[in-house]
């Protein structure tokens, strides 16, 4: 293994190959074999049970058994006797059902079942299957409690930072304070939509002939209702059932779950970005990691590298995600072969996704906020008042008051003293001066305390 992670062309298969683990079981070569060996097995079987379909069943247990048992104990031998056919056949789908065939030996009971394997397929009917079904294994056991465990940690910090005063910062310029909490929760609160919107993408799949229209299935047996049998076998996988194709399923619903996906992403990216400049501000620290070296010539040095992979390989992600949307719905006339080698990349975009999320867990999970550094910030920069003074002046008729804050503020350090004069000589009730008499950029923060406490209530 570390010979193959050393040779690997595929850093999702060699430096990180520790990291995608899970994903490796669905989206390798294995998992799509194995797969198409369960859509081939559970078809079989499907049409073994119907009523109008004789000739075939019902099976007997004990070949139902057998047949259970092929699936639960394919493995890498088995992925490698489909492969050794394949280098004869020179066809990977006809490789899987004589595959299955090789397995019935000279059993009478198994025999009887090979002129069905296969059964008026064309070998989209087990690919757009197989995938459709490596698709939703892979966003419900993997990638969507990658990023709801992200998502959570994210939200654990903002809850816990709720009421830490923080300077904003619009267009790289001072700006109304916030608190660190609700900056948080609004990546949160995007990363759950996102990721609510994601798991509501339904995964379509057909099981039609060679050009959907179920040709081959209405010669043989034409008093079957074919697209009632063909819906009663996608939905037994669990699966959506698409009634209108051509010889594939035309995969809209796979650059849905991409541009789905490229979404989240590309909060990733906005957030990862973020953090790394308030790292930089000073306003988070990084924990040590004794014996990590942070620069290979200056030793002062902790890097904030976890969050500059995870934007490095959520932009490979998207890239790909990207492309998979834009190609995967296009094919000519009732089918070509591009397809095919863009769906076998399907693993890879998600791996870069997964790797991403990886490093965002080992990044939070280092930091911690400087609340002396971001209060310092504040302090600093008492102009940012300009706005509640000119907002309450509005309020009793001043009709000048955003001109004279402009030119009392606008490009100016201003102190606290500064202001305080500026408020004493203003027409104002008492108490409307009190109340900005007292107010500094820490206190200024409106409802964002109270935003990010809530902020379980808004997600879904």
């Amino acid at each position: 293994m570390k010979n193959a992670q050393l040779n690997a062309i595929s850093p999702l298969d060699g430096r990180y190959a520790g990291k995608v683990g899970g994903l490796r079981d669905l989206f390798s070569e294995q998992g799509l074999i194995y797969h198409r060996t369960l859509v081939e097995v559970r078809w079989v079987q499907y049409l073994a049970q119907h009523p109008g379909v004789d000739g075939l069943g019902p099976f007997a247990p004990p070949v139902n058994d057998y047949l259970d048992k092929l699936l639960a104990d394919f493995g890498r031998d088995s992925a490698q006797a489909v492969k050794d056919i394949e280098s004869t056949t020179n066809h990977d789908v006809k490789a899987v059902e004589y595959f299955i065939s090789q397995q019935f030996g000279e059993d009478a009971d198994l025999g009887k079942i090979r002129p069905f394997l296969h059964f008026a397929c064309t070998s989209e009917d087990i690919n757009n299957t197989s995938y459709a079904l490596m698709l939703r294994r892979g966003r419900d056991e993997v990638m969507l409690p990658s990023l709801r465990t992200v998502t959570n940690k994210i939200a654990d910090l903002a809850r816990k930072t709720a009421d830490v005063p923080m300077l904003s910062r619009t267009h790289g310029q001072t700006a109304s304070p916030t608190t660190l909490g609700k900056e948080l929760a609004n990546v949160v609160h995007r990363l759950d939509r996102q990721c609510t919107l994601l798991a509501e993408v339904p995964p379509l799949a057909k099981m039609n002939g060679a050009v959907g229209n179920f040709n081959a299935h209405v010669i043989a047996y034409p008093d079957v209702d074919w697209a009632v049998a063909s819906q009663e076998f996608i939905e037994s996988l669990g699966l959506v059932w698409n009634p209108y194709t051509t010889q594939i399923e035309p995969h809209d619903w796979i650059a849905e779950y991409c541009d789905a996906l490229a979404r989240i992403n590309t909060i990733l990216i906005d957030f990862s970005r973020d953090v790394w400049a308030y790292i930089s501000l000073g306003y988070f620290k990084q924990a040590k990691v004794e014996n990590e070296v942070g620069s290979s010539t200056m030793p002062h040095k902790v890097n904030p590298i976890d969050f500059e992979n995870a934007e490095g390989n959520l932009g490979i992600a998207n890239a790909l995600l990207g492309h998979f949307s834009a190609k995967l719905p296009i094919s000519r006339w009732q089918r070509d072969l591009t397809d095919s080698t863009v769906l076998r990349n399907l693993g890879v975009g998600l791996g870069h996704t997964q790797l991403a999320c990886e490093s965002l867990l080992k990044g939070l999970g280092k930091l911690s906020h400087d609340p002396e550094r971001i209060a310092a910030d504040l302090d600093a920069a008492w102009e940012v008042l300009a706005e509640p003074i000119q907002t309450v002046m509005r309020r009793y008729g001043t009709e000048d008051a955003y001109e004279q804050l402009k030119a009392l503020t606008r490009g100016e350090r201003i102190d606290a003293e500064r202001l305080r004069e500026f408020v004493d000589g203003l027409d104002l009730p008492a108490d409307a001066k009190a109340r900005l008499r007292e107010l500094t950029p820490s206190t200024y923060t409106g409802l964002a305390t109270q935003l990010a406490r809530d902020l379980d209530k808004y997600l879904g």
